[in-house]
Formats: C-alpha cells, structure tokens, sequence
C-alpha cells in the first residue's frame, strides 16, 4: 500500500488515563507512547479538538528519510479509544494506512512483538473502538503480555500490573517496541517486521 511521503503518521499508544492504571499491563501502549516523546523532546498536552494529549514531532534522521508524527494517547479510556484517534484522524488529514496503534496482546507471549497492517481486534477493546470507527485498515503494534495465570479473568489480568519478574525486562522490551514503531514509519512495514517479528 503506497502512502503520500509528506503525509503525517499518527501513532497512537493505547490505554486507560489516570495513575491508577499507568502500570497496568493494557496500558503499556502508553509507556511506548511516552518513550517515543521523549526520543522526540516533545512532552504531551492535551489537544484541543480531541480527547487526547498529543506530542507533535518528526522521526528519523534529518533530511528526506524523517516523516512527520502525531504521537497520541486517547484519554477516554481503552474501550472508546476510536473516537480520539477518528478526531485526531480528521484534525491532522492523516491517512487510514499512516495509522499505528501501539497495544497489549493477550495471545503473544510477554515482550515479544508483532506488526501488521489491518486484520480482526481480538477481543480488544480499543481495537475494537477504533475498528468500529474508522475500519480495520491500520497498522498494528502488537506487545506480547501473554495469557492470565489459571483461570484468573482476562479482565483483571490487564488491569493488573506487571510482575516483578516482568518489570525487570519491562524497560528493554518497551524500548525495542518503540524501535519498531520508528522503522516501521520510516522504513515501512515489510521491512519493520523483518527485523521486529522474530
């Protein structure tokens, strides 16, 4: 799928606001969002025309190969993340396929990634919402947090903190997932996940 090359890129990391969930496991969509804003050295404000806080910047080494990037985190919390991302969409002309969602994945094993462009929401309920407001055709940033212990629910597995054990991998793991988001906007998605979907 070919994308206008000045066209902007809108990456939006996905999870629940407030410092209740910021450790949680579904929010880890944001801790690749803020990683990202800092390599940019932009910090996040709230945008005007949507329920998000948005960071503006570029990624890229200077000269033609750096594209232009909106980094968002919906504020509505996961399960109505499709009506910032649809605003920030509209507000920046952002073309469906110049789209990331960066999200936890239940059926990946933890820290392990995976990118692809469209397909189903897995359950997910901010796919979900983007999905129903926008369609399928986005790219995808997939960060493995695996399957919940016994027969803990789902639910309370993704509201949940990371383990001890997890946290101490957290860090490398959030920075490789920024690493693919990066080359995935600069270097497209076939190359991305030839480096990124080991």
């Amino acid at each position: 799928m070919t994308t206008d090359a000045n066209a902007p890129w809108l990456i939006a990391g996905l999870g629940n606001p407030g410092p209740g969930y910021a450790a949680n496991r579904h929010n880890v969509g944001f801790m690749v969002a803020d990683l990202l804003a800092q390599r940019m050295g932009g910090g996040f404000k709230r945008h005007g025309k949507a329920q998000a806080q948005v960071v503006e910047g570029r990624v890229g080494p200077p000269g033609p190969g750096n594209r232009r990037v909106v980094l968002a985190k919906p504020m509505s919390y996961m399960n109505l993340s499709g009506g910032p991302v649809t605003a920030l969409r509209d507000f920046y002309k952002v073309p469906t396929a110049n789209i990331v969602a960066v999200h936890d994945e239940l059926d990946i094993d933890f820290g392990v990634l995976r990118l692809k462009l469209g397909g189903g929401d897995n359950g997910h309920n901010g796919l979900k919402s983007m999905t129903k407001a926008m369609g399928s055709d986005y790219h995808r940033v997939r960060f493995g947090i695996g399957r919940p212990p016994g027969r803990m629910p789902v639910a309370d597995f993704v509201l949940k903190d990371f383990s001890g054990a997890e946290r101490k991998e957290l860090d490398y793991f959030v920075d490789r997932a920024a690493d693919a988001v990066e080359a995935l906007v600069i270097e497209g998605l076939e190359r991305a996940q030839g480096t990124y979907n080991s």
